[in-house]
């Protein structure tokens, strides 16, 4: 159902007239209106839909840079680990040495 509001004065104009021929007449240009709205509203949509997407994408490439910048900082920190354990290990053999030549004195 259609609810048509029409100030005072012009619906006192159309009092007398077949308003069912007014409005079938006046139906094309009606339905052209709405096309055109429609139309418009489309447009406007994906225009708000292209320019998010390319935020998205932008968020996306940060994202996706920050992973491998994470990924080679993982690496260089993998390497100084074993770097430090080898390290260590060579400390802990010198420190036994030392131990054990000042208990074999």
């Amino acid at each position: 159902m259609v609810e048509v509001v029409l100030p005072r004065e012009r619906f006192k104009s159309l009092k007398g007239r077949d308003v069912k021929v007014i409005i079938e007449k006046n139906l094309p240009r009606v339905e052209e209106t709405l096309k055109a709205e429609q139309e418009e509203f489309r447009r406007e949509k994906r225009a708000k839909l292209l320019k998010k997407l390319e935020k998205m994408m932008a968020e996306i490439e940060e994202l996706k840079e920050f992973y491998e910048k994470a990924l080679r900082d993982k690496e260089l920190m993998m390497v100084e680990r074993d770097r430090l354990r080898r390290e260590n290990e060579e400390l802990r053999k010198k420190l036994e040495e030392k131990g054990s030549s000042k208990t074999s004195q």
